[in-house]
């Protein structure tokens, strides 16, 4: 009878060392986990290496509801290591309904892969479930008539996109629609209204950024930056903070990699913009607005316009004395920059 005993105990202690508490998990716990885990995800990385680790994640780790979830991060890839198996993980997220997919790989397609329809369906597919970048992104391919020539430039619908995502809290989008109410740009001039919105664009990117995590360490960092004198203490802000610039999404980070080395820009005389956090390239000569005091910058939007002023063009302007008539930008229209001190012309 003792020996008896001994063998089940020994049958019972064999069989709980074979099974896994991981495999006892029930599937939908499974997925809810990796849906939490893709849609903080900071890099590709952290999503695959869940993937390689055993054939369940592996399984679950492509499960529709996994993919839509996924966020901005996972989608943060290199342009060195663009290919064939990134674009496919990119159209599976698509497929399963992921928004920011959506956008990322129509920003690639439109601007990288020279697959104008397909990247601007992509964004548009997005825009209709209000994802505010897609609209703004949409806003300024209509502005400069991006993919098409200078007459397809609709700037009653980029007007109509920009109020759209401002409404939904875009920053850039709602500065720019103040811009476009300022200038007369695609609308009724209104000045008071236009002054009112951009105003307003500040005091939502102020607010934004004194209420991230990287606020604090950001105000510590130039307090001690200014007592050194390392600093000059630039006002980034027309409320008197200097903030931190925002935070570059991985598509306008992914095209400033693509086109950094300038070899992969297709047609002669093409130019990025100059705002460090775009990445957009021209798709024909002379697409983007040229600062009309130095002419050596240029950008796609007032938004990245503001911004770049903000950040670093306010002390790099310098006048140049005829310029409009190198590389044939003479003729252009004058549009206001920054926050009403500089000028650019189109």
């Amino acid at each position: 009878m003792t020996n008896r005993k001994r063998l089940r105990t020994s049958r019972r202690t064999a069989t709980a060392a074979k099974s896994d508490f991981f495999d006892d998990l029930p599937d939908d716990l499974v997925v809810f986990i990796l849906c939490k885990l893709s849609s903080s995800a900071s890099s590709p990385s952290d999503l695959i290496n869940v993937l390689i680790t055993c054939k369940r994640l592996n399984r679950y780790g492509l499960h529709s509801l996994v993919l839509s979830k996924a966020g901005p991060g996972a989608f943060a890839i290199k342009a060195k290591n663009w290919s064939d198996s990134a674009h496919r993980f990119l159209k599976l997220c698509v497929s399963a309904g992921n928004i920011e997919a959506c956008y990322t790989l129509g920003m690639i397609r439109f601007y990288c892969l020279q697959n104008r329809g397909g990247g601007a369906s992509l964004m548009a597919k997005a825009a209709m479930r209000c994802h505010t970048r897609a609209l703004y992104s949409l806003a300024v391919i209509q502005f400069n008539g991006s993919g098409g020539s200078k007459k397809v430039k609709d700037l009653r619908a980029g007007v109509a996109l920009c109020a759209r995502a401002g409404g939904l809290g875009h920053i850039d989008a709602l500065r720019e629609l103040g811009h476009c109410l300022q200038d007369g740009y695609g609308v009724r001039q209104n000045v008071s209204e236009g002054r009112r919105l951009i105003v307003q664009a500040n005091a939502r990117e102020l607010a934004l950024v004194i209420t991230s995590a990287t606020w604090r360490a950001h105000q510590y960092q130039h307090f001690y930056a200014c007592l050194t004198g390392l600093v000059s203490c630039p006002l980034l802000s027309d409320f008197g903070c200097n903030v931190p610039g925002p935070e570059v999404h991985p598509a306008n980070r992914f095209m400033r990699e693509w086109f950094g080395s300038g070899r992969r820009l297709e047609g002669v005389g093409l130019r990025m913009c100059s705002h460090v956090g775009c990445g957009r390239p021209e798709t024909r000569p002379h697409e983007f607005r040229r600062c009309s005091v130095c002419g050596t910058v240029n950008y796609c939007s007032r938004g990245c316009q503001a911004l770049d002023w903000k950040l670093r063009h306010k002390v790099q302007c310098k006048p140049i004395e005829r310029w409009l008539g190198v590389d044939g930008g003479g003729g252009g229209e004058g549009v206001e920059g920054g926050e009403g001190e500089n000028m650019v012309v189109e």
